[in-house]
Order: structure tokens, then C-alpha cells, then sequence
């Protein structure tokens, strides 16, 4: 039962051979660990299970100790353990321009991925969450600034460095999965789900350059080619939008 399973912290004097959570590996790397340790677990317990077929697992763990038997498991996981697979995901991304101000409020975005068999869909759900509120900061906000003379990073804290914030998440949020999907490949047929879907959050910025586009022709510009990058600043919006003075003046 999950009630009896609790997450202890991780200190690398207890367990040295830790290293990044890059990659999106960390919940394939701690479920493939656990699962290796539980087999070994359940290996040592094998005979008392079998002298005890009816039993509940408190008593079988009980039993297990009163024989002396190491109830302590440790499993380690290499990158070679899983062979490589693919992460499809599709986005889609509503927004809203203030051609005025440059600023851009995400209306709706749907995003569909294949996250195989997941093992945790309440945080799988998160993390999807939260890759894409990620993107849309990497897309629209978060912008280095460097000093030309000395090379000083100049937005180097929140006043100028703007990483998105709650009025930044997309008023209508939607995670789907990909229904009837199973990874062979993966930690009990799941597939990872931190990164992947930040990859899809380039939709923000076609849907800034068709929402340009529009803004350009209402001004009477040319529709021409309109170069955005990473990020897209609301100051740089504005610039691209065709704002002029004559366009506000009062006949």
C-alpha cells in the first residue's frame, strides 16, 4: 500500500554515487533503482513467502527478521539500462497581444504527449506544467543582457530578468496523454515527461508572428518575414508590431 511507502532524504554521505537530474532521467533513474532493490528484496524473502503462502506482508517481513534476513536492498541505475526511445508530443497555443505595450497573455494551450504507461499521472501532469510555463518564459521573458564594455550580465536578478510568473501560466491549461500507449523500452512501460514537452512551446512564438502579421496589416505594412528569437521581449514586440505616432493623432 502506498500509505506504508515514505521518500527519505538523499545525503550524499550515505549514498556517494548521486549525479544530475538533467535529461528528464530522474524518475526513469530512482523507479528503475527501487524496482532492482524490491526484486532483490523479494528474492531473499522468496523462502518464507513460500513457507507462508497465506500470509500478510507485515507477517512475511516479520518472519523475514526474526530469520535474520538483510531487509536492507540497494540498486544503482546506468543510462545503459534503458535503451533510447522517442517522447512524441504535439502543442497548440492561443494568445493575446497588446500590440500597445508588446505584452502577450497565453489564452489556451493544449498539449498532447505520449508518456507510455505513466507511472504517476498527478505529477506527470506537473511536470508537463510546469516544462511548458518554462518555455513560455524561455520564448517571451527571459532575456540576458550582457554589458557591451565589460561583458557584466546585466539582468541579473528578478527587477530585469523576468522568469514567468503566475499571471504568465495560460488562462486555459490543457495536458492530455496519448491514450492506449505502452513503452516497452521504459521502467514498467512509462516514458519520461520533465523535458520533452518545453520542446513544444515554440508554437508561442508562431502564434506572436501570425498575431504580428495581423497587427502589421491592420497598419497597412507590408506582410514581409518577421525575425523572432529566443527571447521575444515585449519591447521587441512593440518595435515589430508598425506602431506609429500618426496612427493615434485625433483628426
Amino acid at each position: 500500500p502506498l500509505e506504508k511507502v515514505s521518500v527519505k532524504p538523499s545525503v550524499s554521505f550515505t549514498s556517494p554515487n548521486s549525479f544530475g537530474t538533467g535529461g528528464s532521467v530522474t524518475s526513469e533513474a530512482v523507479s528503475y533503482a527501487v524496482k532492482k532493490a524490491c526484486e532483490k528484496l523479494l528474492d531473499r524473502m522468496k523462502p518464507i513467502r513460500k513457507d507462508n503462502p497465506n500470509a500478510t506482508w507485515e507477517t512475511i517481513v516479520q518472519k523475514s527478521y526474526a530469520k535474520h534476513i538483510d531487509l536492507c536492498a540497494e540498486a544503482a541505475f546506468s543510462q545503459l539500462d534503458i535503451p533510447e526511445y522517442l517522447i512524441p508530443a504535439l502543442g497548440c497555443a492561443e494568445i493575446e497581444v497588446d500590440i500597445l505595450t508588446g505584452n502577450v497573455q497565453v489564452l489556451r494551450y493544449d498539449i498532447l504527449e505520449d508518456v507510455g504507461e505513466s507511472l504517476s499521472p498527478g505529477i506527470d501532469v506537473g511536470q508537463i506544467e510546469g516544462a511548458l510555463v518554462m518555455g513560455i518564459g524561455y520564448y517571451l521573458t527571459e532575456a540576458l543582457v550582457y554589458d557591451v564594455k565589460n561583458g557584466a550580465l546585466l539582468t541579473n536578478r528578478s527587477a530585469n530578468y523576468k522568469p514567468p510568473g503566475a499571471k504568465d501560466i495560460p488562462v486555459d491549461f490543457r495536458i492530455n496523454f496519448l491514450r492506449g500507449s505502452s513503452n516497452p523500452l521504459g521502467v514498467l512501460r512509462s516514458k519520461a515527461t520533465a523535458e520533452p514537452p518545453f520542446n513544444t512551446t515554440v508554437v508561442v512564438l508562431f502564434a506572436l508572428r501570425n498575431a504580428l502579421r495581423a497587427a502589421r496589416k491592420d497598419a497597412g505594412l507590408p506582410d514581409v518575414w518577421i525575425p523572432l528569437g529566443a527571447p521575444t521581449t515585449p519591447d521587441k514586440i512593440l518595435l515589430l508590431a508598425g506602431n506609429t505616432i500618426d496612427q493615434y493623432l485625433l483628426n
